[in-house]
């Protein structure tokens, strides 16, 4: 389906028809592993469910419609999808420049799976794009960013670091997790590869863990497609069901999650307990400018230090409405403490994240509801 058409619509229809067999309006779940064939090597366009599948077709086409690229690769995380994508892209010799603060599984995939492969790494701040492009060697094969990133909110100019990057002869690859395709579309300013965890705003319910690779050259898309049959780290066709039933909802949820998220900052940026609060929709957010310039809307996702680690710990295991717990994007609305959990595995690292910091993802419940569970926790 065209960009002609907008968001919404393409998010609800594109790759799902309604079925030639029975007229569902909804993709049906293909639960198959093989496919019957008319005569060796004559078949409807599927052969065996890890090369190929009509659920997760539907979905990876309505990924590319989305994100505004000609192929979609869906994976069963999105920790597959990275490690699909560096295993396609990359050899052992190769460099790569990640953010400074950097998702932690993905730090971990970096240093600990492809390092002792072949595959180093820099990292540097992604909102410098002088620090960037001083990262980059003669060898630098991919730059990664996370905009915004996890967990400090911080915001990269995706058209210059593409610049940067494809000067150097390397590829950008954005993750769009935080953003998803709603807000920000990184294909459209020059990105080559968008990487999502689809188990966050993309599936939006707290109910399935996905990936998926997003990218604008056809060739590209099909260096991407053989690892991902090679390697086979698909998604199934349940995951991918719920995941296209999530992206169907994407547009109204981001509405919300944004709306609410707002509420929150003007709660946490005029309370006293409250020492520094990271959104970019703040105006004196050093990304603030850059966000407003490359994104639709700011975000459901917040992050703010108190006075210590005691009091972030104590903090979060204070609140009712919103709950512990990792992960984010949900409907509803999560607490964490991003040194302790999501970010543990870079502790002791460059990338370490403040032990005072916490994060939030924050829901589509109601407004008041959030401002007065967490202004009673921050009491």
């Amino acid at each position: 389906m065209s960009s002609e058409y907008g968001f919404d619509t393409r998010a609800i229809h594109a790759g799902q028809e309604p079925d030639p067999t029975t007229g569902a309006v909804v993709v049906p779940i293909y639960a198959t592993s093989t496919y019957a064939q008319q005569s060796v090597g004559v078949h409807s366009g599927y052969e065996y469910s890890r090369s190929g599948n009509p659920t997760r077709s539907a979905l990876e086409v309505a990924l590319a419609a989305v994100e505004g690229g000609t192929r979609g690769l869906a994976f069963a995380s999105g920790l597959a999808a990275e490690d699909t994508l560096l295993r396609a892209v990359c050899r052992p010799g190769d460099h790569a420049v990640v953010p400074h603060d950097a998702y932690g599984g993905t730090y971990r995939l970096f240093d600990r799976v492809h390092e002792p492969w072949g595959l180093t790494y820099s990292s540097a701040p992604i909102s410098d794009v002088a620090a960037m492009r001083a990262a980059i060697r003669s060898e630098t094969s991919v730059v990664w960013l996370e905009t915004p990133t996890n967990p400090l909110l911080g915001i990269a100019d995706i058209a210059a670091l593409a610049a940067v990057a494809h000067e150097a002869g390397a590829l950008l690859v954005v993750d769009n997790t935080f953003a998803s395709p709603y807000l920000q579309n990184p294909l459209a300013l020059g990105a080559d590869v968008v990487v999502h965890s689809t188990t966050k705003y993309i599936g939006g319910h707290s109910d399935v863990i996905g990936g998926a690779l997003v990218v604008a050259d056809p060739e590209l898309g099909e260096r991407l497609a053989y690892a991902q049959n090679a390697i086979g780290a698909v998604a199934s066709p349940f995951d991918a069901w719920l995941t296209l039933r999530g992206l169907k909802t994407l547009g109204v949820r981001m509405d919300r999650h944004c709306a609410n998220a707002e509420r929150i900052v003007a709660l946490l940026s005029a309370h006293p307990a409250v020492t520094q609060v990271r959104y970019p929709g703040l105006v004196t957010d050093p990304g603030h400018d850059v966000a407003a310039k490359q994104m639709r809307g700011f975000g459901g996702m917040v992050a703010f230090t108190v006075s210590s680690e005691e009091a972030a710990v104590d903090l979060v295991s204070r609140t009712r409405v919103f709950t512990l717990a990792e992960s984010l994007g949900g409907v509803e609305s999560l607490i964490e403490h991003p040194n302790r959990m999501t970010h543990a595995s870079v502790a002791g690292s460059p990338l370490e994240v403040d032990p005072a910091l916490v994060r939030l993802s924050v829901g589509i419940e109601s407004a008041e509801d959030l401002v007065r569970d967490l202004a009673q926790a921050l009491r």
